[in-house]
């Protein structure tokens, strides 16, 4: 699924919901727990997740190395999160300035 900037993505599996932040121009698949992530206001099923493991936190953002997309968890949920098949992990804060 080729993402926007602003685009909003549920979970078919939990409550899940992250905004895009930050994407390439690349399609890229985002899963969440094991079943591709769908735009808000698709029409969507529950399906059960094929994955265990850490889920979502709210406020965090979420990113892959190399991939060049950057994730807003707006909806905390339970199963993991991927792109392309690699675990997102949360952004790491920039250290800020010592001030002497």
């Amino acid at each position: 699924m080729r993402l926007k900037v602003g685009q909003t993505l549920e979970s078919v599996v939990d409550t899940t919901a992250l905004v895009v932040v930050r994407c390439s121009d690349e399609d890229l698949s985002v899963t969440c727990g094991g079943h591709e992530m769908v735009p808000r206001g698709a029409a969507k099923e529950l399906v059960p997740a094929e994955t265990t493991g850490e889920g979502t936190l709210i406020g965090k953002r979420y990113t892959v190395d190399g991939v060049g997309v950057e994730l807003l968890c707006v909806q905390a949920g339970d199963h993991p999160v991927a792109v392309d098949g690699t675990a997102v992990v949360v952004k790491s804060a920039k250290p800020l300035p010592a001030s002497d």
